[in-house]
């Protein structure tokens, strides 16, 4: 008796099993019944194009980009598809293709958030055209997408590697005219250094999109040295003499100034450039004095300009002529005799014209360097020329006397 009672207990649960299952299936075709729908504009997307490129081959083109993808399947599971399209794909495997078209079946690549155990599509064909695979090399070059701050300059842009090669179909391949790293700054103060993207460009600088070619390197190591500008003033050194200081001296500089680069703290004092000295005592009327134009290492000369010309004169004094005799000149090196040839040399002394009234040709002093001339013979040696008693006038001018060496 109890025996039975168990088995009819067992027939009861395979029963009761069997009717929630067909219950089970009644309602989902009730409530969530199967149908098809149709997507548009389904991409198109490649597995195996290593394998064509290790035999020389690339894609050149596939024909349709996209296609229209029938899918069928419960109301519910279409829908959840559907809001998720953008992350539904067909793939191809291009791995056995040859060279000429190629007429290949897809399969989908679902949405990895949604059940598509229910879904089935109906799969169709595209047209895959290969053709040889075609390279060409390239330098690399630096575009700035943007400007230099003001009061800055880029140097030469240092980029590694220097060249990429560009592997795909030819008429593709022929379509890039340059390859570029560019950098994107609205303004640029500072020296960069980083990893940019390589864009292949077409003639009128404008980024090739959608093109099925490889690049042998996608980025490259740019290094854009940036240096501060500035326009500094040339300057002189006036040194007192001949009786005029530099409030009698009338100085201009051409060029006025120059344009130097550097780093900033570098520049962060530089307030002007000095060309050198001048020596009141050798202008005599106006004068122009060539100077060349030395910058400190550190600094670059972005005028170009390597030379400046100083226009110097002397205005508002008087000068006057002095007849001197007083000549003394110093020994001569042993071994040798010396004669003074040079009996009176004309002075010029210059100041204001009171104190040149005061002034007698007893005053001033011609002495002759002797000791290093060895030049036998007659010639001209130099001569300095003191002015004694007064220091409101000066002498200008170079002076020479002749002699005759003998030993």
């Amino acid at each position: 008796m109890m025996g039975r009672l168990k088995e009819s207990r067992w027939v009861y649960i395979l029963l009761s099993i069997v009717l929630a299952i067909v219950f089970w299936a009644y309602v989902r075709a009730a409530v969530d019944p199967n149908g098809v729908t149709s997507i548009h504009n389904v991409r198109v997307e490649t597995t195996g194009s290593n394998v064509l490129t290790s035999q020389g081959l690339t894609i050149s083109d596939i024909s349709p980009q996209v296609v229209e993808l029938r899918v069928e399947g419960p109301n519910s599971a279409r829908a959840d598809l559907l809001r998720n399209r953008n992350s539904l794909s067909v793939r191809v495997d291009v791995s056995s293709c040859v060279e000429g078209e190629n007429t290949l079946r897809f399969r989908p690549v679902w949405p990895e958030n949604i059940n598509t155990d229910d879904l089935t599509a109906e799969l169709s064909s595209v047209v895959v055209k290969v053709e040889k695979l075609y390279s060409q090399s390239f330098d690399v070059e630096f575009q700035l997408d943007g400007r230099v701050a003001q009061g800055y300059q880029m140097g030469t842009p240092a980029i590694e590697p220097a060249s990429v090669t560009i592997s795909g179909p030819v008429e593709q391949v022929s379509q890039v005219d340059h390859v570029a790293a560019i950098l994107r700054s609205a303004e640029l103060s500072e020296r960069f250094a980083g990893d940019l993207s390589l864009t292949p460009l077409d003639k009128e600088g404008n980024p090739l999109t959608g093109l099925e070619i490889t690049l042998s390197a996608e980025t490259a190591y740019v290094v854009a040295p940036v240096v501060k500008t500035k326009e500094v003033a040339l300057t002189v050194n006036i040194v007192p003499g001949g009786g005029a200081t530099a409030d009698d001296a009338v100085i201009d500089i051409e060029p006025k100034s120059i344009v130097v680069s550097g780093l900033e703290a570098d520049l962060e004092g530089l307030t002007e450039i000095s060309l050198g000295s001048i020596n009141l005592s050798d202008v005599v009327g106006a004068k122009a004095i060539p100077f060349i134009i030395n910058l400190d290492p550190s600094l670059t000369n972005e005028s170009g300009l390597l030379s400046a010309t100083v226009m110097v004169a002397v205005e508002g004094l008087d000068t006057e002529v002095f007849a001197v005799s007083n000549i003394i000149p110093t020994s001569p090196p042993e071994g040798y005799t010396a004669e003074v040839v040079t009996q009176s040399v004309l002075v010029t002394v210059r100041g204001p014209a009171e104190d040149l009234a005061k002034i007698d040709a007893s005053q001033i002093r011609i002495v002759a360097d002797l000791s290093n001339v060895t030049v036998l013979g007659a010639s001209r040696v130099p001569v300095q020329v003191y002015l004694d008693g007064i220091n409101t006038v000066g002498v200008i001018g170079e002076y020479t006397i002749a002699v005759n060496m003998d030993r």
